[in-house]
C-alpha cells in the first residue's frame, strides 16, 4: 500500500549556541540560512533553517537553539545519523576542506557501493557526506562551495533500533518504502521516486544504550508527501 511518500522533507536537531551553529552550517558546509524564526513551541528560542538556495524540500536541516541545555545521548530509538549527498568525485575536495578547517573526519566507510565521510557538528551531532555517482539535483550556483562540489540535499537518515520487524512493516506496508539492500546489521530502504533524501537506513543495534534527547541529537524527521490527501 503506497501513500505517496517522496523521501525526507527536513530533519530537525537540537543545538546550543546559535553563532557556532550558524558558522558551521553556512561557512563550513556551505548551506544557506533559509529562514530564522522562533520555535513556536518555545517562543524564547530561535529556530534556524539551512538548505539550498531555494529552501527546497529534501535539503533542509533545521535546529532548535537551546543555549545551556543538557547534552543529549545518541542511542537506540533515535535518528542517529543525518546524511548529505555530494557527487562521488567531490569527496577528495571535502577531505581537503575539512583538514584545512580543522574538522576531524571521524570515520570513512564504503557502504552499498558508496563512500561516506563521517563528521560531527560543534554539538556532536553525527553527520555524513555520501558520494553518489549520479545526483538527481545540481549544486547551488552562488554558494560559498564551488557548484560542482556543493551539497545537493539529504542522502537519507539512519535510525538505530534493537529489532527491525515493526520498523520494516511501517516503512514498507504503510509508507511505501522498498527494501533495496542489507548487510549484517544495516538495512537500506528507498522510496520509489529517486530524488534527494530518498534513502532511509535501519541500523540494528540491540546492545546500544537508549538515546536521550538533548543538545547534539535529532529532535524529529519529517517526510515529503505527494499531496494533502
Amino acid at each position: 500500500m503506497g501513500t505517496g511518500i517522496q523521501g525526507l522533507h527536513h530533519i530537525t536537531a537540537i543545538a546550543s549556541e546559535p553563532q557556532k551553529n550558524y558558522d558551521f552550517y553556512t561557512e563550513i558546509l556551505g548551506l544557506k540560512l533559509v529562514k530564522k524564526t522562533i520555535n513556536f513551541d518555545d517562543t524564547g528560542t530561535y529556530h534556524l533553517y539551512f538548505g539550498d538556495e531555494s529552501g527546497a524540500p529534501g535539503t533542509i536541516m533545521t535546529f532548535f537553539l537551546w543555549p545551556g541545555a543538557r547534552r543529549g545521548v545518541i542511542g537506540k530509538g533515535q535518528a542517529t545519523v543525518s546524511s548529505f549527498e555530494v557527487p562521488a568525485e567531490s569527496l577528495a575536495y571535502w577531505r581537503k576542506r575539512f583538514a584545512k578547517l580543522n574538522v576531524p573526519i571521524e570515520s570513512e566507510a564504503h557502504r552499498f557501493g558508496e563512500e561516506t565521510l563521517a563528521i560531527n557538528d560543534p554539538d556532536g551531532l553525527k553527520l555524513e557526506l555520501v558520494g553518489v555517482k549520479e545526483s538527481t539535483k545540481s549544486g547551488w550556483e552562488n554558494g560559498s562551495i564551488p557548484c560542482e562540489h556543493a551539497i545537493r540535499g539529504f542522502h537519507g537518515t539512519t535510525l538505530s533500533v534493537d529489532q527491525n520487524q515493526r520498523s520494516e512493516r511501517l516503512l514498507t506496508e504503510i509508507m511505501g518504502y522498498r527494501k533495496i539492500d542489507e548487510s549484517s546489521d544495516r538495512v537500506r530502504y528507498s522510496t520509489a521516486q529517486k530524488s534527494v533524501g530518498h534513502y532511509l537506513d535501519i541500523l540494528i543495534q540491540p546492545n546500544l544504550s537508549s538515546g536521550k534527547m538533548g543538545v547534539g541529537t535529532v529532535h524529529h524527521v519529517a517526510f515529503r508527501a505527494q499531496s494533502d490527501a
